[in-house]
C-alpha cells in the first residue's frame, strides 16, 4: 500500500491536470503499467517467464506502454502521456525519472547480455527520445525531445539532437 500511495503522490506532483486520486485510479495508464510491471517483474525474477510476458502483453494492450518484465524500474517513475513508451528487457530506470510519450529504451541488435540503457536518478526523457544500447544517462540529466542517444551522457547534462550531443553540463553551455 505504501508503494501505491507513493505512485499516486508522484502523479499528483508531476501532472498539474490531476483533479483527484479517484481520477488517477480510474484513468491513468501509467499507473496501471507500473502496477502490472511489478507483478510481471516479480514473476520474471522467479523464472515464471511465460506468465510474466502474458501480464506484460496485457498491460501493453491496456495502456500502450510496453515494459519488459525483466526491466528494473526505480521508485517514483512518472510516465506522462505514455502511449508508445517501450522499455527493454535489460533496461534499468532509476528513481524519480520522468518519461514522456514515445520514448524507447532499446537495444541496437549488436549487443549480448546487457543490451539496453541504464537511466540514472532524477532524469527527464522528453517526448519521442530514443536511448539505444547499453549506455548510461547520468543522474540529473535531461534529454531533449526526439533526441537519439547512442553514447553515454554524463551526470547533470542536457543532450539534444540526432544523434544526441551534450550541449550543457552543470548548467553551462558546451561549445561545439
Amino acid at each position: 500500500m505504501r508503494r501505491l500511495r507513493e505512485d499516486i503522490q508522484t502523479i499528483k506532483q508531476n501532472d498539474p491536470s490531476v483533479k483527484s486520486t479517484l481520477e488517477i485510479l480510474l484513468t491513468y495508464p501509467s499507473f496501471y503499467a507500473i502496477i502490472f510491471h511489478r507483478w510481471a517483474h516479480f514473476l520474471h525474477q522467479r523464472n515464471a517467464f511465460l506468465l510474466s510476458r502474458i501480464i506484460a502483453n496485457f498491460s501493453r494492450f491496456l495502456t500502450g506502454i510496453e515494459i519488459h518484465p525483466g526491466a528494473t524500474i526505480g521508485k517514483r517513475l512518472f510516465i506522462d502521456h505514455g502511449m508508445g513508451v517501450v522499455i527493454g528487457e535489460t533496461a534499468s530506470v532509476g528513481d524519480d525519472v520522468i518519461i514522456f510519450h514515445g520514448v524507447t529504451l532499446g537495444g541496437t541488435g549488436k549487443d549480448k547480455g546487457k543490451r539496453h540503457p541504464t537511466i540514472g536518478n532524477n532524469v527527464l526523457l522528453s517526448a519521442h527520445v530514443q536511448v539505444l544500447g547499453p549506455i548510461t544517462i547520468g543522474n540529473d540529466s535531461k534529454i531533449g525531445a526526439a533526441a537519439v542517444v547512442l553514447e553515454t551522457v554524463p551526470p547533470n547534462s542536457t543532450a539534444v539532437g540526432i544523434p544526441a550531443k551534450v550541449v550543457r553540463i552543470n548548467g553551462k553551455k558546451i561549445p561545439h
